[in-house]
């Protein structure tokens, strides 16, 4: 079924003020939620409202959260969220590193005790929409094996940057840590079909091609994988003092605790280094040195980090609105806060 921008978002956060969240920090969440649905990030998109709901519900989400700024430096400092709606926690955060970063030429902010943030690409491109280019990286849950591991014990923590142009585009890059998210397991079981034997490892941890049999998730390139995924964990669990590895509160366990989560985004002002407009010049020129390059054979064009996303959004609207599947739209129309649409024990990555 196809919706408006405006419908979806007002159904998404109708649902989350039903459920019991502050209207403000419903719009927020429903906001970035429909940035990233939008976008073809669908994994990360409306599907998630029905676990929202029912973290909101039983009060695993602070719904007055007493939220807290504490400055550690000139240059940075912590927010911790009491466990609120991590959406509009990370926002804030996020404005308060623009803020610092205009001022001083970098911030690096914390966030500490939040809940689940979302596609984190929303943020980093906060940053470039003022001009500044930013990274960001969060915790998630224990799903992956280290390196030559057989038990989970880091997430998929992924990582996100951006940047601005000397015109409208904006580079958004944001990844995950593991080959695939279990997201994407989910999907081969419903389908019945196989997955890649690079995408996952059994109880042994030997490589399986049955979604099934799946026990953990596998890190991007090996090693190099695992190195990403600990340091993410370092800057935005060790340092932050939340729990960190395999610690950290799974996604779907307990909805009536807080996850107590931790995030951290650094920006720099450009200015403060080759200059701004430099800067935008040069990113411009990267994008389309990139996009006038000799694709490769099936590819078509070289696409800069975000363009692909756009496209996505632009084509949903030009063809009637946004892709929801029926059954996903009739629970966010209905007066159920949750209606068990995904057996928690087939947990999706965050």
């Amino acid at each position: 079924m196809k919706l408006s921008r405006d419908e979806l978002k007002g159904l998404m956060k109708n649902k989350m003020v039903q459920a019991g969240l502050r209207e403000d920090h419903a719009e927020q969440t429903a906001e970035i939620l429909t940035w990233s649905h939008e976008r073809g990030y669908a994994s990360h998109g409306a599907v998630r409202v029905e676990y929202y709901s029912e973290r909101i519900a039983k009060g695993g989400i602070t719904h007055e959260p007493n939220i807290t700024w504490t400055q550690t430096g000139p240059c940075s400092g912590i927010m911790d969220g009491d466990n609120g709606i991590g959406y509009w926690v990370a926002t804030k955060a996020t404005e308060k590193a623009i803020e610092i970063a205009k001022e001083n030429g970098v911030a690096i902010v914390g966030m500490a005790n939040i809940s689940h943030t979302g596609s984190i690409g929303y943020y980093t491109e906060m940053c470039a929409k003022e001009g500044l280019a930013a990274i960001t990286f969060c915790q998630s849950d224990p799903m992956a094996v280290p390196y030559g591991g057989t038990e989970p014990y880091y997430g998929t923590n992924p990582i996100s940057f951006a940047a601005p142009t000397a015109d409208d585009r904006t580079v958004v890059f944001d990844m995950a840590t593991t080959v695939q998210a279990w997201g994407k397991i989910l999907d081969k079981r419903s389908q019945g079909a196989e997955i890649p034997s690079d995408w996952a490892v059994d109880v042994n941890g030997e490589p399986v091609t049955d979604p099934h049999k799946v026990n953990a998730l596998t890190p991007i390139a090996g090693a190099k994988g695992y190195g990403l995924m600990m340091m993410v964990d370092v800057f935005s669990g060790v340092l932050l003092g939340v729990p960190f590895g395999k610690h950290v509160s799974s996604m779907y366990h307990d909805c009536s605790k807080g996850r107590e989560l931790g995030q951290m985004i650094i920006v720099m002002d450009p200015e403060r280094f080759c200059g701004a407009e430099q800067f935008k010049k040069n990113m411009s020129q990267t994008c389309d040195e990139l996009g006038e390059m000799k694709a490769a054979p099936g590819y078509g064009k070289v696409y800069y980090p975000g363009e692909r996303a756009v496209m996505r959004r632009d084509k949903a609207y030009a063809s009637g609105g946004i892709e929801v599947v029926d059954e996903l739209v009739e629970y966010l129309r209905g007066d159920a806060v949750h209606f068990d649409r995904y057996d928690h024990k087939n947990r999706f990555a965050d």
